[in-house]
């Protein structure tokens, strides 16, 4: 066995800990288990392929040490193509991952500049998300929208949840993580009389969700909490009890505001997931920041307004700035059809990763 994978053992010595682990806490924490689980299944893909490897480079030292015999030299060739083919399998693996990718994620999405029509943009982007989820088989939440008098929303926050423990690779947040950015819209608005193209915008912020609160550890002491009437279109109230809850964390300034649910307690706790998802999100970007010897992606960046895609609709065409990838299906990515997009992102970054690796 030529390649030298001793990297891959602490791995397969974890993944077979976790399985000792899994087997004796079945009667405990349901978070612990989930997070076991998540762990477990990131680790499975390297296992199978580390094996794989294995015995591949096995058949191949045994058809080497019987290759005077003319039928096995003849298998030599195919062979010496497997080893390879796993080799190169278990290297890509080896890769550094995101270590949030296998998280469920909550999506905020906001209207920008342009009024009633970035609102309607803005509702246009979360119809896309909710289709593509649905195309992915994974479940959707609405936590929070505050909708506009045309039908749009001035913002709104959805959680995206896988339904099982997956693979990284298969992860909410390992598709939906570039997409945070300012998307902007090319088309004439239904506002608009004169039949004008316009340019409008929508924030679109990312963030891997907290499945263990005990994870982001909050001092109750650096929170105020506000309570007040809900409102809806053009400001008018709907509930005649304060059961909108906004909660502000001093320490950061960092602002939630929840007013979906009746019940004043239902709103203080998805206003206390989302402010869960802001903070790690900004530890994540704070790490970012502070490791200046890693290379830092250029398909997703801690930049909120970066502009990473457009959204042209007299000529039906989505172009993402960041890969350089561009169709004529505009239409379709609209009606969830995302997958090229994300995977023109997913593609760009893993490239940048491995030449990353082959530099140290």
């Amino acid at each position: 066995m030529s390649q030298d994978f001793s990297a891959a053992q602490p791995l397969l010595d974890e993944h077979a800990e976790i399985e000792e682990q899994m087997a004796s806490e079945m009667a405990s924490d349901p978070v612990v288990l989930r997070r076991l689980g998540r762990r477990y299944a990131e680790l499975g893909p390297v296992v199978a392929a580390y094996r794989t490897w294995q015995q591949a480079a096995q058949d191949l030292a045994d058809t080497r040490d019987l290759a005077d015999d003319p039928d096995f030299a003849a298998e030599l060739p195919a062979r010496e193509t497997e080893e390879s083919a796993a080799a190169d399998r278990l290297r890509q693996l080896l890769v550094p991952r995101d270590p949030d990718d296998s998280r469920d994620v909550i999506i905020e999405v906001k209207a920008g500049e342009g009024g009633e029509e970035s609102a309607l943009f803005a509702g246009d982007l979360v119809r896309m998300y909710l289709r593509y989820a649905e195309s992915k088989g994974w479940a959707t939440e609405m936590l929070d929208a505050t909708e506009s008098d045309l039908g749009g929303y001035k913002d709104v926050r959805i959680a995206v949840k896988n339904r099982s423990a997956v693979p990284p690779e298969e992860g909410v947040w390992a598709h939906l993580k570039y997409e945070g950015g300012v998307h902007r819209v090319q088309r004439v608005p239904v506002t608009e009389s004169q039949g004008r193209i316009h340019t409008s915008a929508a924030g679109v912020l990312v963030m891997p969700e907290v499945d263990d609160p005990g994870e982001i550890e909050i001092d109750p002491n650096d929170l105020r909490i506000d309570v007040f009437r809900s409102s809806g279109p053009g400001g008018q109230s709907v509930n005649t009890t304060d059961s909108a809850v906004r909660i502000t964390h001093e320490p950061t300034g960092i602002v939630v505001s929840m007013q979906n649910e009746k019940s004043q307690l239902q709103n203080k706790e998805a206003a206390m997931r989302v402010l869960r998802a802001r903070l790690l999100a900004e530890r994540a970007a704070q790490a970012e920041a502070e490791a200046s010897a890693a290379r830092r992606s250029q398909v997703r960046t801690v930049d909120r307004s970066e502009r990473i895609r457009t959204y042209n609709f007299p000529e039906n065409r989505i172009a993402d700035h960041r890969t350089g990838y561009k169709a004529y299906n505009l239409s379709a990515v609209l009606d969830g059809d995302l997958g090229p997009v994300i995977e023109s992102a997913i593609v760009m970054d893993e490239a940048e990763r491995m030449a990353a690796v082959g530099q140290d």
